[in-house]
């Protein structure tokens, strides 16, 4: 495949769809958190260790909302409830390129660039219940065949594609990985993502897509907010263009809710000519800063309010 391939197996990635049960509304994204929030590395030492299941898992409904359906929807409250300041990304505002980026025509006057900043923080978005990261994240990742057949080197190809964009991301999170799929926060399969309908109303496909949805999962007496972040990454592509839409999306998946602007860093909202393989400093720096933000995610669930009583 060539760069121009590339760059657009590379535009055609979907990013973020948080479940309908997710949205907050009538308000804008959290900034600070309620009381019981914590810092980077400073969770509650409730839930699941390592990569062990817990016993039951049920959907987490929106703050102050009341339980809602939890069932992983196409709709994207990212675009309804942005950040104070975030631009919003082609994929949450359902359209193929950001049209207040594009450049200044030729009549007017153009002026220079501005540097890029550090990194791209305005840009990124907590759930309802506070950013979206955890001091561990237990991650599955579909297998590949074993055979000699066109069909099982295809598989072996895209899993390794995806370990390479795993490598990527391992010296900043802390990553178990597990056999078992019921097991893992993030979980990452080898299949093209559902298709979505677009700004005109007609089905749109994608070679990749994270989606995340919170849970109460429960162990043992324990009850604790728990990511759940389904990764599809398509097999239709060539080695570089795999590897590329895996870091971009295991990026959405570990917490980064929200696009670059500037096409050489793997979480770019529109690419450039070639694959990004290599996490930026910006990249890099984002995360960090993500991290070090408060949040109730991994911490104690809320107590829900009992269901009210049948009628005579």
């Amino acid at each position: 495949m060539g760069a121009a391939g590339l760059a657009g197996a590379a535009a055609a990635r979907t990013a973020l769809v948080l479940p309908l049960a997710l949205l907050w509304v009538g308000t804008t994204a959290v900034g600070t958190t309620a009381a019981g929030t914590t810092a980077a590395g400073l969770q509650p030492a409730v839930g699941s260790t390592a990569c062990r299941p817990p016993d039951r898992r049920s959907p987490l409904p929106p703050p102050d909302l009341g339980l809602v359906a939890g069932s992983m929807g196409p709709a994207d409250p990212m675009a309804a409830a942005p950040r104070p300041g975030a631009i919003a990304s082609p994929a949450a505002a359902g359209s193929t390129g950001l049209g207040s980026e594009r450049l200044a025509t030729a009549s007017a006057p153009v002026a220079p660039p501005p540097l890029p900043a550090a990194d791209y923080r305005a840009q990124l978005t907590p759930s309802p219940w506070g950013w979206v990261h955890l001091r561990r994240w237990c991650v599955w990742v579909e297998p590949a065949a074993a055979g000699a057949d066109a069909a099982a080197i295809r598989e072996r190809t895209w899993l390794a594609a995806v370990e390479a964009a795993l490598a990527q991301w391992q010296p900043l999170v802390r990553i178990d990985r597990s056999d078992d799929p019921e097991a893992a926060q993030v979980r990452v399969w080898r299949r093209r993502p559902p298709l979505r309908p677009g700004p005109d109303g007609r089905q749109r496909a994608s070679h990749g897509r994270a989606q995340l949805q919170l849970l109460i999962a429960e162990s043992g007496g324990s009850r604790w907010i728990e990511p759940r972040v389904e990764v599809w990454i398509g097999p239709g592509q060539g080695p570089l263009g795999l590897q590329a839409t895996a870091l971009h999306e295991l990026g959405h998946a570990f917490g980064l809710w929200g696009h670059s602007p500037e096409p050489g860093d793997a979480m770019a909202a529109v690419p450039g000519a070639r694959p990004v393989l290599v996490l930026s400093e910006r990249d890099r720096a984002s995360l960090r800063w993500l991290q070090a933000q408060p949040t109730r995610i991994g911490g104690p669930a809320p107590a829900l309010a009992p269901a009210p009583a049948g009628g005579p």
